[in-house]
């Protein structure tokens, strides 16, 4: 196959952040009650790519039996921000994603398509002096899996010769969406037929076969 394009996820891909946007919800629901708290931080542990929007929305549907306010769902936005910005700032890189990045820059299109809202991400990116790396940074809205399709038009490519690189269900059922590739990060991916790994120190080996350098 050709390798044409490598598409990433942000957090628990590209930034150890998970664990600091994780921390943050728990954070943004604690007012809310020990019931609230938990059951969305089970949410967010189960659907890591889906917006914090629908995270958000879909507690109240769940706990509070009723739609969120515009009102309160800009309240529960900013204060994540708040308390989340920081962490991911200083979240440390995902172990081997640097030596992907280096490898590839140059040679094939790379995108970010992730789930945090598009000024944040680049802004994120920026700050971390990995945006250039980036042919292009696409965030929320709308969800990833349009966004993935999106970034495999704007290529003009066989969505055969794209991967996908993620750590949650959204980003295999977008790549699946899509019709592309997809490699796992993490261990939710070991029982499945996925190509996978702990980190990312395994993925440079992989897209170098898909290429046929090896």
């Amino acid at each position: 196959m050709a390798l044409s394009l490598i598409v990433f996820d942000c957090d628990g891909v590209i930034l150890e952040s998970v664990d600091a946007k994780t921390k943050a919800f728990g954070q943004v629901a604690e007012p809310l009650g020990a019931e609230a708290r938990d059951r969305l931080l089970l949410y967010h542990t189960l659907h890591g790519g889906v917006s914090r929007r629908e995270k958000f929305a879909w507690l109240y549907r769940e706990v509070f039996h009723r739609e969120i306010t515009p009102e309160e769902m800009e309240d529960c936005c900013a204060r994540f921000v708040s308390y989340a910005l920081d962490n991911v700032l200083n979240a440390p890189l995902v172990p081997g994603v640097m030596d992907v990045l280096e490898r590839w820059h140059g040679r094939v299109p790379m995108y970010v398509c992730s789930g945090t809202p598009q000024e944040e991400l680049q802004s994120v990116l920026e700050q971390r002096g990995l945006a250039r790396y980036f042919t292009g940074i696409c965030g929320t809205p709308p969800a990833k899996a349009e966004l993935l399709k999106g970034i495999v038009r704007k290529e003009r490519i066989d969505p055969a010769d794209a991967v996908m690189v993620g750590d949650a269900t959204t980003d295999s059922d977008a790549a699946e969406a899509a019709e592309t590739l997809f490699y796992g990060r993490g261990p939710f991916f070991e029982n499945t037929a996925y190509p996978h790994g702990s980190d990312l120190t395994g993925l440079n080996r992989w897209l170098e076969e898909l290429a046929g350098n090896e």
